[in-house]
């Protein structure tokens, strides 16, 4: 235990939360912090420019390479505690981070149909439905709540999402259907999709359930490709633009504060807006 991390984690603490930044955004940056805290057997503040270079340096060859979350959030966690200490010229020593430049994996459409009919549970094939149909992050799929769902308007509230801003995303006639049915089957409680507890009490799902429905689909269903909770996003968001949706209206949908993070991963951009849409409803219909 180092004394004097626990005073830097009580003032990170309380930024992030008045910042409005994510709980996972302060776990991230503090478990970091504190493995540094943990290597010298003090603060990080007062460590010298090449003390922190050194660790960085450590860091990256350990973890390969200069992307990887571990080191990242270290960057991003000194840079974040020195501007709380109003330290701003200890951010000189800091590496930037680049973006990783791979492309996405995106399925095709009749890979899409082969994923969605692979599960034998109405549940799971319900599962990889939202994740495609709404374009959910794994987080906002597991924190869906019942009440979240409004058939009438056929619309989707994802509440705080990445960013913590709330979105609502078109439903289809399908996803209304396949939901209905299995709400009058499964019978959830609070959460649409619940988790296990072994005390009882209603939660939802952890990340790993949702990343191991996706995992068991791929490997059942033949496909080759890698397929993720977020390559289900991607796909989501290549095909509405594939079917006419406009880059602006995308960007709404996806949540995303700017449209360059839109453009740069879809490499693609339209003139004119359309009315949203799910790509379920053309998936299955005519083209």
């Amino acid at each position: 235990m180092v004394p004097e991390f626990a005073i830097n984690y009580r003032k990170l603490e309380r930024s992030v939360e008045l910042s409005g930044k994510s709980r996972s955004t302060l776990t991230n940056y503090a478990r970091c912090l504190s493995h540094m805290a943990l290597h010298f057997g003090r603060s990080p503040l007062s460590l010298d420019r090449e003390q922190v270079l050194d660790y960085l340096h450590y860091q990256k060859r350990r973890h390969k390479t200069p992307s990887d979350s571990f080191f990242k959030h270290t960057v991003y966690g000194l840079r974040y505690l020195y501007r709380i200490y109003d330290l701003p010229g200890h951010r000189v020593a800091l590496p930037s981070i680049e973006r990783p430049k791979k492309l996405p994996v995106v399925l095709n459409r009749e890979e899409v149909k082969l994923l969605l009919r692979t599960p034998k549970l109405h549940k799971h094939r319900l599962l990889l439905a939202l994740l495609y149909g709404c374009g959910l992050r794994n987080a906002e799929l597991r924190n869906l709540y019942i009440k979240d769902i409004d058939m009438d308007r056929k619309q989707l509230h994802i509440r705080q999402g990445k960013g913590r801003k709330d979105r609502y995303v078109p439903l289809c006639d399908l996803l209304i259907r396949g939901i209905q049915s299995y709400l009058d089957s499964e019978h959830p409680i609070q959460w649409l999709f619940n988790g296990n507890d072994k005390s009882g009490k209603s939660v939802g799902l952890s990340p790993n359930g949702v990343q191991w429905v996706v995992k068991q689909a791929r490997q059942h269903s033949g496909i080759l490709k890698e397929v993720t909770t977020h390559s289900l996003r991607h796909t989501y968001a290549t095909h509405l633009l594939e079917m006419g949706m406009d880059i602006m209206s995308l960007k709404d949908l996806l949540g995303h504060v700017d449209i360059q993070t839109t453009m740069v991963y879809l490499h693609v951009s339209r003139i004119g807006k359309t009315a949203v849409f799910s790509p379920l409803e053309k998936l299955y219909g005519p083209r």
